[in-house]
């Protein structure tokens, strides 16, 4: 199944995000098709979640930005996050998943590979 019919989301939506950095570059194989990785789908799955709940994009990239390394953060005067803030965001975020009561499902962010995205 084609990850825009996964997602509902046309194809075009998918390559806006991935241009303006929601999604990282995403692989290619050998034709030239884009070839999604489990984290990209949760990645989608994510943003789709967050788009659905009326956060702007905006906004999103710059949630996305304070927690995951090379997501452009468009309000940031520099455009990126610091690799020392993606490290203490990072360590946070393995604390708050080891310390997970919920059976090893976690939140959608945690499966996402978004650590502790809204609990703060």
């Amino acid at each position: 199944m084609e990850v825009s019919e996964q997602f509902g989301l046309s194809s075009d939506t998918l390559r806006y995000y991935e241009r303006i950095g929601l999604i990282p570059p995403v692989n290619r194989n050998g034709s030239g098709i884009r070839d999604y990785s489990e984290l990209d789908l949760r990645r989608v799955e994510f943003i789709k979640c967050m788009r659905s709940a009326g956060l702007p994009v905006d906004q999103l990239l710059s949630m996305l930005a304070q927690h995951l390394p090379g997501t452009v953060d468009r309000a940031s005067p520099t455009g990126a996050l610091d690799e020392s803030q993606f490290a203490a965001s990072s360590d946070e975020a393995d604390q708050e998943q080891d310390s997970n009561q919920d059976g090893g499902q976690g939140s959608l962010a945690d499966q996402a590979g978004l650590g502790d995205i809204g609990r703060r």
